[in-house]
Order: structure tokens, then C-alpha cells, then sequence
């Protein structure tokens, strides 16, 4: 797995929920009985611990904001780091298959 292969990924989650409004974030999951806002938000907990991971730091609590719609760029931001921590190809690809997980699960 590389590293544009999960950009491509995480940019393709972002264009389908990039333009999402308060009431679709609140919405169920398709899988779960959690909301979509909830299932992102798991996700940008998995990405972040496998950033602290390669960092060979503590893992810590990604803060759930008070805006959902800040959700896309909170999966950016968690990437660029897992990216910048030079990930190995195996954590590269267990991000993009949570990424496309999560999507599919959207």
C-alpha cells in the first residue's frame, strides 16, 4: 500500500461527505446503530493511533468536536500526520481499508 493509494482513498470518502449538513451526519449508519458523525469519528481515532503507532508514541483521544462538519478535515489532518510519521506499508494499508470501510458503511 502507498501513500497515494490512501490519499486517494481518504479524498474520496471526503468529496462524499465533504458537503454533508448537520441532519446527514446525525443519521444512522448503515451498518451499526451508530451515527455517521460517530462511525467518522471512529475512524479518525483508528488513523491517529496507528500515526502514534509509527511515532512510537502514546496513542491519545482524538477530541470529538461539538461540529460535525468539521469531520472531513479532522480525517485530513489525522492522515497528513500517519503520512508525515513515515508509515509502514502495512499501516498504510490498514488505513485505507478503514477508510473504505467506513465509507462503504456510510
Amino acid at each position: 500500500m502507498s501513500a497515494a493509494e490512501l490519499d486517494q482513498a481518504v479524498r474520496l470518502l471526503v468529496r462524499q461527505v465533504g458537503h454533508w449538513q448537520q441532519p446527514r451526519w446525525a443519521a444512522v449508519a448503515t451498518t451499526g446503530n451508530v451515527s455517521r458523525a460517530d462511525l467518522v469519528h471512529r475512524l479518525v481515532q483508528e488513523i491517529a493511533n496507528l500515526a502514534a503507532d509509527a511515532e512510537g508514541e502514546p496513542r491519545r483521544v482524538v477530541p470529538r468536536l461539538d461540529n460535525d462538519l468539521a469531520l472531513p478535515d479532522q480525517v485530513r489532518v489525522v492522515t497528513a500526520d500517519l503520512l508525515a510519521a513515515g508509515a509502514d506499508a502495512e499501516a498504510l494499508a490498514r488505513a485505507a481499508a478503514e477508510v473504505t470501510a467506513t465509507r462503504s458503511a456510510l
